[in-house]
C-alpha cells in the first residue's frame, strides 16, 4: 500500500518492532529510567546482631592483612573500624548513637577548618611550645574547644596497616581523605592513647631523620615551631582533637615496597582519636599528603560495611576503571586538603530534584561546593538542599509506616514486619548526564535490630556539603589525581 502523498507505508510489525527498538534505547540511556530499588530489611538486621557477636573480629583481620604490590601500583589491605576495636556497646542502638555522636564531632572539625580557612586564620589554633618538661599545648588568644575523648572522635572509621620505619614496624592507620599530615603515636610518650600494636620507637629505626626548621616540608606545615633547629609540628583537627610531636622523615612500607623519605609527624602528646591505631594516613590534596609525597597519580579505596569484619583495599597508581561513573575533581583555592567533586543534581524514584546546580558549586570566596570524605559516615547537604531531597522521599515511601526520628535523623521507619521493601531510587548526578544511583542499603540503614532503619542524609548549616562514607560503601572510589577526576565504580569491594 502506498500513502496519498507518495511515501510508502511501513509494513505494521516492522513499524511495531522500530518502535520497541526505540522504546528499549531510551530506557537504557535514559539516566531517570530506574525509579526503584529493594532493601534486603531481613539482611541488614542480621547484619547488625553480627557487629555486637562475641566472635573474634581480630582473627578475621589478621587473616586478611596480605599487602600486595604491582610494578606500578600499591595495595594494601582497608579494614573497617570494628575489625579493629570491638564494640562494647550492650545493643546496636547504642553503638549507632555512638557512632552519629562521633560523626558529629568530625562534621564539625571539616567544617571549623573551611570557616577558618576562609578567614584567613590557620587551621590550627593550638601552639606547640616546649616547657623543658616535654610538649604542651598552648591556647592561641580567643580559643576554646574541648578535647575530645577518644570513643567520640569521628575521623577513625576506616584504616590500613603499613610499615614504620626499617626495619618497618606494623601499624594501623587511619584512613583519612580530610587531613594532609600522616603521624604515628612515638615513644616516649608524654600522653598517648591506647592501641593495639605497640608504640612506634624511632631509636629502633635506621632511617628516622628529623626535619630542620629551614626545610621546605617544615614550612608548609600550617603550625610549627622550632627546638634545637628541628621542625616541631602540631595538627588540630578543629574540634579539640590534636597530635604534636617531631616532624621527621621516615621509610613507609606498602605491599613489600618502601617509600623513603617520607615526612610524618611522630606525635609524644596525642588526644582525640580512637583507641586503637597507632596514627594517621593522610590522603587529601595537599602538599603533605601521602600521595602527594608518593607522587601518586591516583589512588582509590573501597569502603565496606562498617559492620563488617571483610576487608578490601587502598590503591595507588592503579587506573580508573573503564565503566566507572566519572565526575570533576574541583580544588578550593583557600583549602587545597578537601577534594570537592562537580555534582550537578539528585533524583529521587527517577525524577531530578529542582535543586540549582550552584548549590553544588565553590563560589568565588570559596564557600560551597560539595566534598567526598572517607571520615564522615552521613552525608551532609545546605538545609534547602536536604530538605528538598527529603521531602521527595518521604512522598515516594508512603506505605511505609513511619516512627520517631533518632539522633540526626527526623525520617526514620518501622520495617519490623518486612524481609524486604521496595523504596525509591536515590541517584547522584555528574556532568554530561551521568548518574550513580545508589543501593537502598546505602541510605536507608538499621540504626536499631529491631528494625527501625533511618533515611541516611542529614542538614548542614554549613556552606559546605560532604558525601559521607554510608553512601559510598561498597563502590570503588577513585581518583584520578593527574586528570582531576572522580570515579564511582559499584561492588568492587
Amino acid at each position: 500500500l502506498n500513502a496519498q502523498n507518495g511515501f510508502p507505508l511501513l509494513h505494521f510489525p516492522s513499524l511495531c518492532f522500530l518502535l520497541l527498538y526505540f522504546q528499549l534505547a531510551h530506557s537504557r540511556s535514559s539516566p531517570l529510567s530506574s525509579k526503584t530499588t529493594v532493601l534486603d530489611v531481613a539482611a541488614s538486621i542480621h547484619t547488625t546482631l553480627n557487629a555486637l557477636s562475641s566472635e573474634s573480629h581480630t582473627q578475621a583481620l589478621s587473616q586478611q592483612d596480605q599487602s600486595s604490590s604491582a610494578a606500578s601500583s600499591l595495595s594494601l589491605p582497608l579494614h573497617s573500624r570494628i575489625s579493629l576495636h570491638k564494640p562494647s556497646h550492650s545493643d546496636y542502638k547504642s553503638l549507632t548513637l555512638a557512632r552519629l555522636e562521633r560523626d558529629s564531632a568530625r562534621v564539625r572539625s571539616l567544617t571549623t577548618r573551611l570557616d577558618l580557612a576562609l578567614q584567613g586564620i590557620a587551621t590550627s589554633d593550638l601552639k606547640p611550645v616546649d616547657t623543658g618538661n616535654g610538649l604542651e599545648l598552648e591556647e592561641a588568644k580567643g580559643f576554646e574547644g574541648p578535647v575530645i575523648s577518644g570513643t567520640s572522635q569521628g575521623s577513625g572509621e576506616y584504616f590500613s596497616r603499613v610499615g614504620i620505619g626499617k626495619p618497618p614496624s606494623p601499624a594501623y592507620v587511619v584512613l583519612d581523605t580530610g587531613s594532609d599530615v600522616s603521624w604515628v603515636q612515638c615513644a616516649p610518650c608524654a600522653d598517648c592513647y591506647q592501641q593495639a600494636e605497640p608504640i612506634f620507637e624511632p631509636t629502633s629505626s635506621d632511617s628516622f631523620s628529623p626535619l630542620s626548621c629551614e626545610n621546605q616540608r617544615c614550612k608548609s606545615l600550617d603550625v610549627f615551631e622550632c627546638r634545637n633547629d628541628t621542625c616541631l609540628y602540631e595538627v588540630s583537627y578543629g574540634d579539640g582533637s590534636y597530635t604534636v610531636g617531631d616532624f621527621v622523615t621516615e621509610t613507609i612500607t606498602i605491599g613489600g615496597v618502601a617509600a623513603k623519605d617520607i615526612a610524618i609527624g611522630c606525635g609524644h602528646t596525642n588526644e582525640g582519636l580512637f583507641i586503637g591505631a597507632s596514627g594517621l594516613l593522610g590522603l587529601g590534596g595537599g602538599p603533605l599528603s601521602f600521595p602527594s609525597q608518593l607522587n601518586a597519580t591516583s589512588f582509590s579505596y573501597c569502603l565496606v560495611d562498617r559492620d563488617s569484619d571483610s576487608a578490601s583495599t587502598l590503591e595507588f597508581n592503579s587506573p580508573l576503571h573503564p565503566n566507572a561513573v566519572t565526575a570533576p575533581l574541583r580544588r578550593n583555592p583557600e583549602l587545597d586538603t578537601f577534594y570537592y567533586i562537580g555534582l550537578a543534581g539528585l533524583s529521587v524514584g527517577g525524577e531530578l530534584l529542582p535543586i540549582p546546580e550552584s548549590a553544588f558549586q565553590i563560589d568565588d570566596s570559596g564557600n560551597g561546593g560539595i566534598i567526598i570524605d572517607s571520615g564522615t559516615a552521613v552525608t551532609r547537604l545546605q538545609t534547602d538542599t536536604y530538605n528538598a531531597l527529603r521531602d521527595a522521599f518521604v512522598k515516594g515511601t508512603k506505605d511505609l509506616t513511619s516512627t520517631q526520628g533518632a539522633a540526626l535523623f527526623d525520617v526514620c521507619y518501622d520495617l519490623s514486619s518486612k524481609k524486604s521493601v521496595e523504596v525509591p531510587t536515590v541517584s547522584f548526578h555528574f556532568a554530561d548526564g551521568k548518574v550513580l544511583p545508589l543501593p537502598a542499603k546505602n541510605y536507608l540503614i538499621p540504626i536499631d535490630s529491631e528494625g527501625t532503619f533511618c533515611f541516611a542524609f542529614a542538614p548542614t548549616p554549613s556552606s559546605m556539603s560532604i558525601i559521607g562514607n554510608v553512601q559510598q560503601q561498597g563502590t570503588r572510589v577513585g581518583f584520578d589525581i593527574a586528570n582531576s577526576v572522580v570515579g564511582f565504580f559499584p561492588n568492587q569491594c
